[in-house]
């Protein structure tokens, strides 16, 4: 799904003030993790954009797995290519918006 700019930040805001609360709170909390699931290879089921907004602590035994491969690192040339990709995309969207 295609978040707007708009509610995005709104999103992130409310999300932001929620973890103050959480950590000013009786609630066990010693951090917070801010979870955003968007499309469906991410892992959203309903076709909605939401926040989870978790509170944590150590040794709560929460974990986000990832495949045994996760870590295998590409290599500078790669990352480079990558950060040019989405540099020129960043760009092009900037150059249309500033268009319309």
């Amino acid at each position: 799904a295609t978040l707007d700019e708009h509610y995005g930040r709104h999103m992130f805001e409310v999300a932001q003030k929620l973890a103050k609360a959480i950590r000013r709170s009786e609630l066990r909390s010693e951090g917070v993790n801010l979870y955003m699931a968007d499309g469906s290879a991410a892992g959203q089921t309903i076709f909605h954009c939401h926040m989870h907004v978790i509170p944590r602590f150590p040794g709560d035994g929460f974990k986000i797995n990832f495949p045994a491969n996760y870590g295998i690192r590409p290599s500078r040339e790669e990352l480079d290519e990558l950060a040019g990709q989405l540099r020129h995309t960043l760009n092009s969207n900037h150059e249309q918006m500033a268009r319309s």
